[in-house]
């Protein structure tokens, strides 16, 4: 048996081409087939084909006449041993490489920022012939091989081509369908055999199933949002209104059998209930496809499949479509920061350390028990790239929010003394990663003009959300944290107490304007014992309801663009528990009603006043009227833009003021455009009568000033008449 032969046998042939297919030997054409668990094989038209003697290999010899008739693409007709069934095959090894030296070169480099064109499993038509195209990268192992339903997941039956030092192993396969599905069989440097889904797979099964499946073409699909995708090419984000629903899924809401919703029938639903509300966008927890509900998504295995939990890729597609056709944005949750070490999926991919950095003091989140993608590797930071590319291309969304950015800068992030290495510099900052952040940001940037990045960033790292060419981390905004936990303190504060605490109200304003800040209440806070937005409030029910209310007054009164986890909005009571839907039925009571009117007048008021959003990002938007009344726990400012101001006051105690007067700008008299504690929210409907009268009594800088009653627990906003 010849060494080609034996190795093909084993299952440790580096290139089947070489041995398999169609060969000239000694002026004779062989054409050789392994075709394990066949019976007999026949070269179509030419008759049986021998069975090498101790082997699965059948071979013919044609003689010069019978060579001149051969088809380049053959036709191979097999009967199996086991149930003596026929089939019928275009042979897989009768096909030239289909990959250019061009796209495995880009890879190489880590610059091919369409990667997945010819990186996974594509539908082609090849010399007049179906099929799919697989390719895969795997370097450093003896073997990789497609398999499937189609040969009976055995391993010998379609190892691939190697493509030399790219480490991209390929195959084209006739005959198959979109919906076949398939994973990948590695041979192991040291000799193992892996079993690993797609890396690009672009569809993958329901779990608990973890394989693969061929893709329709994106073709298939007819976008309806031309005219949502030039506006966003002409927005500008840094002055417009922003207010995103965070929402999860496979929890907002459950059919009536307590099953998940179809994306196309959560685009109508969700879209009409955001529509309502006066929401701008809809960020969704991660969707790419994950194996475990409990994760939320944010142990991803299917970097490139939208999860199959809600249906099809098109139907994904439909739901952005739906959403921009309506009005709405649609932002990703994204996840490059860490992969969990599922052994179908990334995690020692080839065997080795190859999506995840070696050495576990870089690799490895000890508190998460996931893997940190070594992102100094050209490969691994395209495969990065070009998925946050892939996400903004194949599927229009308006923009990625960046999980856990933090983790991915430091390099003693969570680590104990003696548990992280110091860069080349002796710093601890992860240059590798911060050099991938910089990169995807530029090419998003440039690319997709109007596309949003945000960092999830709780840190003090400087200008996140400042250009790279001015130092900065190019992102486009990033997401408040620090607002977020002292404001959310002090809402956890008995009201007597808050004057010891008014430094939480006002030191935002320290550093407001050093980001682009979005002001997050997310799902991270209303899990894990933290209690839902109402059940954080401090007080009686009455108070809780009052304060939620102020809080929300609060929130979109203070400049920054605007984020709510779902639920937040009608006041729901318990944690958020993502086995289970929403408490709808909340909304049969008049108090979580007018949580969530005051919310919906909340958001048309932010939209339709420059006031509240055209400078959220800049000083000139707010101006201080008095931040020093602690005693009594109020502070009031100004929001300016460009077509006015408004008036913001707010009472952190339980506690009726009147008569309580503030300085403010010239005018006639103001309105009072809302009041938290209207009836119409369920509130004691204390109050000014929608009008206040100004007074000639300079005060506090002003050369006017008003005499105010502010409700208890309560946030009121004038606008000048």
């Amino acid at each position: 048996m010849s060494s080609s032969l034996k190795r093909l046998q084993q299952g440790k042939h580096h290139n089947p081409f070489d041995f398999l297919g169609r060969h000239t030997e000694g002026g004779k054409t062989i054409v050789r087939a392994f075709m394990p668990h066949a019976e007999t094989v026949k070269l179509t038209g030419f008759g049986e084909m021998t069975r090498v003697t101790g082997s699965d290999v059948f071979e013919a010899r044609l003689s010069q006449k019978q060579a001149e008739k051969l088809p380049e693409h053959y036709e191979l007709e097999w009967r199996e041993k086991a149930d003596g069934t026929v089939h019928k095959i275009i042979s897989p090894y009768s096909f030239e490489p289909q990959l250019s030296d061009y796209d495995l070169h880009l890879f190489s480099e880590g610059k091919h920022w369409h990667a997945w064109y010819f990186l996974g499993a594509h539908l082609k038509t090849i010399d007049g012939i179906d099929g799919s195209l697989f390719a895969v990268w795997a370097p450093g192992v003896q073997r990789i091989s497609v398999v499937g339903d189609f040969n009976g997941w055995n391993g010998l039956r379609h190892p691939m081509r190697n493509r030399g030092h790219s480490g991209v192993w390929e195959l084209f396969i006739p005959g198959l369908h979109p919906g076949d599905i398939y994973k990948y069989e590695i041979y192991s440097r040291d000799g193992h055999l892996l079993t690993k889904a797609d890396p690009y797979s672009r569809e993958m099964a329901l779990r608990p199933d973890t394989t693969s499946r061929i893709c329709a073409s994106r073709q298939h699909y007819e976008w309806q949002d031309d005219n949502w995708l030039k506006k966003r090419t002409e927005n500008n984000w840094l002055h417009h209104p922003m207010s995103v629903y965070e929402v999860h899924l496979g929890s907002w809401q459950l059919d009536e059998n307590g099953h998940f919703l179809n994306y196309r029938e959560l685009a109508h639903r969700l879209v009409e209930y955001v529509s309502e509300i006066g929401y701008t966008h809809i960020e969704l927890l991660p969707i790419m496809e994950h194996p475990l509900d409990e994760s939320w998504g944010y142990q991803v295995s299917g970097y490139y499949a939208p999860t199959s939990r809600f249906g099809s890729p098109d139907d994904f597609r439909y739901f952005i479509d739906y959403c921009h056709q309506h009005d709405i944005g649609v932002i990703l949750d994204w996840v490059p920061a860490h992969f969990p070490k599922d052994d179908f999926a990334l995690a020692r991919f080839n065997g080795d350390h190859l999506y995840e950095h070696a050495d576990p003091k870089r690799g490895e989140h000890q508190d998460w028990g996931t893997l940190i993608f070594d992102y100094g590797r050209h490969e691994v930071r395209n495969f990065l790239i070009a998925n946050a590319l892939y996400w903004i291309e194949e599927y229009h969304v308006d923009g990625l929010r960046v999980d856990a950015v933090a983790s991915m800068l430091y390099l003693d992030y969570s680590r104990d003394e003696g548990g992280w290495e110091p860069n080349e510099y002796g710093g601890r900052e992860n240059l590798e990663a911060l050099a991938f952040l910089k990169e995807t940001n530029e090419i998003i940037h440039e690319k997709f003009p109007g596309v949003m990045t945000i960092a999830e960033e709780s840190t003090a790292w400087p200008m996140v959300s400042r250009p790279v060419y001015m130092g900065g981390l190019g992102f486009s905004m990033k997401w408040n944290m620090g607002w977020m936990h002292d404001t959310l303190s002090y809402f956890q504060q008995d009201p007597v107490h808050r004057k010891y605490h008014h430094d939480n109200l006002t030191f935002s304003q320290l550093y407001a304007y050093t980001e682009n800040f979005v002001l997050p209440f997310s799902h991270d806070e209303v899990v894990h014992m933290k209690q839902n937005m109402l059940s954080k409030m401090s007080g009686d029910d009455w108070q809780k309801f009052a304060q939620l209310r102020l809080l929300y007054t609060y929130h979109f009164a203070h400049p920054g663009k605007k984020l709510l986890f779902m639920g937040g909005e009608f006041g729901q009571w318990e944690e958020w528990n993502e086995k289970k839907a929403l408490d709808w039925a909340l909304l049969e009571f008049p108090n979580h009603q007018g949580i969530k009117q005051l919310v919906t007048d909340l958001n048309h008021l932010y939209k339709n006043n420059s006031a509240l959003h055209y400078f959220d990002f800049d000083a000139e938007g707010f101006q201080w009227i008095d931040c020093m009344d602690s005693d009594q726990s109020i502070i009031s400012f100004l929001r300016h833009g460009p077509e006015g101001f408004l008036v913001c006051i707010f009472n952190f105690t339980p506690v009726i003021r009147q008569n309580y007067r503030i300085g403010a700008p010239p005018a006639d008299h103001y309105e009072e455009i809302l009041n938290s504690d209207s009836e119409v929210y369920q509130g004691a409907n204390v109050g000014n009568e929608g009008y206040v009268q100004t007074q000639p009594t300079p005060w506090m800088g002003f050369e006017q000033s008003l005499e105010l009653t502010l409700p208890p627990l309560g946030g009121i906003i004038l606008k000048p008449a």
